[in-house]
């Protein structure tokens, strides 16, 4: 058997090992599904309120993770062309991330959107995002969105966040 061949079997074995068939395929959602996937999986977050669309992940039968895309949360990015993948939750399967960032991409392009943005915690690396080719083009300080006019309780963490970025 070639190096190549081995290394196919190998990374096979390896998958089927996960549970995971090789064969991972984007589908569409709808909101309720992609939320109730969120509350179920979700480290830190809860579901969202609205959306502009959802995709999901299969592994076969199963949905291995979800992403929910929006309007940007901060009104000065709200141009009209850019859009915010708003979550983003998987159950580990390798690759995942970066399947559902890439395509949350292509779908808003073909939407008609100039960009794309999503904010992470500084402690995340950003490898999913790196391996869809996304930017990281700033930071911003986590704060309270509980105003004096507009008392809220917060319940996500409230630390520093990078933004990263797809543009046309």
């Amino acid at each position: 058997m070639s190096d190549k061949g081995t290394q196919e079997a190998r990374s096979s074995k390896n998958d089927e090992s996960r549970g995971v068939s090789g064969r991972l395929e984007v589908v569409p959602m709808t909101l309720r599904e992609a939320n109730d996937y969120v509350e179920r999986e979700h480290r830190h977050h809860a579901k969202v309120v609205g959306h502009l669309f959802s995709i999901g992940l299969a592994d076969g039968e199963k949905i291995v993770g979800v992403c929910i895309v929006g309007r940007p949360v901060a009104r000065a990015r709200d141009d009209g062309f850019t859009a915010e993948v708003t979550r983003l939750c998987t159950d580990g399967t390798p690759h995942a991330c970066s399947k559902l960032y890439a395509a949350a991409w292509r779908a808003a392009r073909s939407m008609g959107y100039r960009k794309i943005g999503t904010y992470i915690l500084v402690a995340e690396p950003g490898t999913s995002l790196k391996a869809a080719g996304w930017k990281c083009v700033g930071s911003t300080p986590g704060r309270s969105w509980s105003v004096p006019s507009r008392p809220r309780v917060d319940k996500h963490p409230l630390g520093q966040r990078t933004l990263w970025e797809m543009a046309a």
